[in-house]
């Protein structure tokens, strides 16, 4: 079994951006785009288990920063299980971590994406 603990220092930058991205649009109230700079954070992450369940933190305020109870009810789980699932290295890859997605769901990753995590 592979254990997943130390963040390699290559996507540091990459998830670090993502999640200032989504502070100035959540700033500037540009929602729909916040959301999109924590998905692809959450991509970034979700195989580490502190950045995972942080991402996951962070989507549970901003559903109610937005008032979105479905959200904030679809995180809960994510934020409890996440980082587990995370550290025994049985993640769906790609998933975006919302609650309008399916947890367990592999999904798709953008290109741009797939070439920070194919050089870390």
């Amino acid at each position: 079994m592979n254990f997943n603990y130390k963040f390699p220092s290559g996507l540091q930058p990459y998830y670090e951006k993502e999640l200032e991205d989504y502070r100035n649009k959540l700033k500037s109230s540009d929602f729909q785009l916040a959301w999109r700079h924590l998905e692809r954070a959450h991509i970034i992450g979700q195989a580490y288990p502190v950045q995972h369940s942080y991402v996951h933190w962070i989507m549970l305020r901003f559903g109610f920063k937005i008032k979105n109870f479905k959200e904030v009810i679809g995180q809960i789980p994510r934020l409890l299980v996440g980082g587990v699932k995370s550290f025994v290295g049985k993640i769906p890859v790609g998933n975006t971590g919302g609650a309008d997605v399916p947890p367990l769901k592999p999904m798709e990753i953008p290109e741009d994406l797939k070439q920070i995590l194919g050089k870390a």
